[in-house]
C-alpha cells in the first residue's frame, strides 16, 4: 500500500525536477494523445473586421448652411449617388399631340373688287405694292414648306387643293364624319358639321371658271421650334349647284336646277413636323367688300283670316264688308279640299 503511493510521488517529483508536462505523461500512460493548440478568439464573419477594429467611425454629414437651389442638376446627382440614394421621379404627365392650330394665322385680306382695278389708278397701284410685299413673304414659307417637303410645287398643289375640296363638299352632303376627318382640320369640322342635323343637301361641282390659285403662303411654329404648321390660302372660281331640305322634305335654300357663280378663298392646312401630316381644309376668308349671301328660307303656319263683324237687321252693310265676305268664302272652299294648312316659304 506504501508502495502504490510512493511510485505517483517519485515520479511527480522526476516530472517536477525535469520541467515536463504533468498532462503529458499521464496520457503516455493511459494511451490518450492531446494535441496542444494556441488559444484564440475570432468573430465567424470576418466581412467587417476592419469596421470593428476601428473604435471611432466619421460620418459625413450634410452641410445644411448650403442650398440645394445652387447646386446644378449634376451636382444633385451624384451627391444623391454618394448617399446611395435614388434619383426623385419625374413628373410625368399625359402627351399631347397637336395636329391643327386653332385660327387662321396672318390671314389674307382679299383686295377689293378680287383686285381687277386697273394697276394706272390709285387703287389698283396701292394693291400691287401690297401684293408685291406679301408674295416675298409667301415665297420664303414656301421655301420653308420645300425643306419638309422636297416634291412640293405651287403647279400640283392647286391641283390637289381643288380634289380636296371638292371631295370635302360631297363628304358633307354625304355626312360622312370618317372621310371628313381626313379631309378637314379638327378646327374646320365642327364648322362645316354645324346645323346639318336633319337637313338633306344636294351639292354638285359643275366647272372651274377659273383656275385654283395659290395666292398666299405662310409657316408659324407652335410651342416649340421644330413644331411647324403651314397654311396655304387658294382662290376658287367655280359653278356649283346647292340645295338645301329640311326633315319634311321642304326646300330651304338654293336649287338643284339653278346654278351658281361661287368665289371663295379656301385655307389649306399642313402639319409639317409630322410625317405623316395631310393637306387639309382649315377654313374659308369671306372678304368685307362681297354681297352678302342668299338667306334661307324659313317656314310657318299662315293665320287664319279674321272674322267680319256682326252686323244687326236693321243696320246696312257697307261694300268693303262684302267684298271680305267673299274672299274669306273662297279661302274656306279651297282650305276645305286641302288635308293640311297652307304652307308659305
Amino acid at each position: 500500500m506504501l508502495g502504490r503511493v510512493i511510485n505517483p510521488l517519485s515520479a511527480f517529483g522526476c516530472l517536477v525536477h525535469c520541467n515536463s508536462s504533468i498532462l503529458t505523461a499521464m496520457t503516455k500512460q493511459s494511451g490518450i494523445i492531446f494535441t496542444q493548440f494556441r488559444n484564440h478568439n475570432k468573430h465567424w464573419n470576418p466581412k467587417f473586421k476592419k469596421l470593428r477594429a476601428q473604435k471611432l467611425i466619421k460620418i459625413k454629414l450634410p452641410d445644411y448652411t448650403k442650398s440645394n437651389d445652387d447646386l446644378t442638376p449634376e451636382e444633385v446627382r451624384s451627391k444623391m449617388k454618394e448617399q446611395g440614394l435614388k434619383p426623385s421621379r419625374p413628373w410625368i404627365e399625359k402627351q399631347i399631340f397637336i395636329s391643327a392650330t386653332g385660327d387662321i394665322f396672318e390671314a389674307y385680306v382679299p383686295p377689293e373688287g378680287d383686285g381687277k382695278f386697273s394697276a394706272i389708278s390709285k387703287t389698283g397701284a396701292k394693291q400691287k405694292v401690297e401684293f408685291m410685299t406679301k408674295k416675298g413673304k409667301s415665297y420664303f414659307a414656301v421655301r420653308k414648306i420645300r425643306s419638309y417637303e422636297e416634291e412640293f410645287s405651287i403647279g400640283g398643289f392647286e391641283e390637289e387643293a381643288q380634289s380636296i375640296y371638292v371631295k370635302a363638299h360631297e363628304a358633307i352632303a354625304k355626312k360622312d364624319k370618317t372621310a371628313l376627318r381626313l379631309l378637314v382640320t379638327e378646327k374646320a369640322y365642327p364648322e362645316v358639321t354645324h346645323n346639318t342635323m336633319d337637313k338633306t343637301i344636294r351639292w354638285k361641282f359643275i366647272e372651274s371658271l377659273e383656275l385654283p390659285k395659290v395666292v398666299h403662303a405662310r409657316c408659324t411654329t407652335l410651342m416649340t421650334k421644330d413644331n411647324v404648321f403651314a397654311q396655304v390660302t387658294v382662290r376658287f372660281h367655280n359653278q356649283q349647284t346647292l340645295a338645301v331640305y329640311d326633315r319634311f322634305g321642304r326646300l330651304m335654300h338654293g336649287s338643284e336646277i339653278v346654278r351658281k357663280d361661287v368665289l371663295e378663298y379656301v385655307v389649306f392646312e399642313k402639319h409639317l413636323a409630322n410625317k405623316y401630316g395631310i393637306w387639309r381644309i382649315h377654313g374659308k376668308i369671306i372678304p368685307p367688300w362681297m354681297p352678302p349671301r342668299e338667306y334661307s328660307a324659313r317656314t310657318f303656319i299662315e293665320k287664319s283670316a279674321e272674322e267680319p263683324p256682326e252686323v244687326s237687321a236693321g243696320e246696312a252693310v257697307p261694300e268693303s264688308t262684302v267684298n271680305n265676305d267673299s274672299v274669306v268664302a273662297a279661302e274656306a272652299i279651297s282650305t276645305k279640299n286641302d288635308s293640311q294648312p297652307n304652307v308659305a316659304y
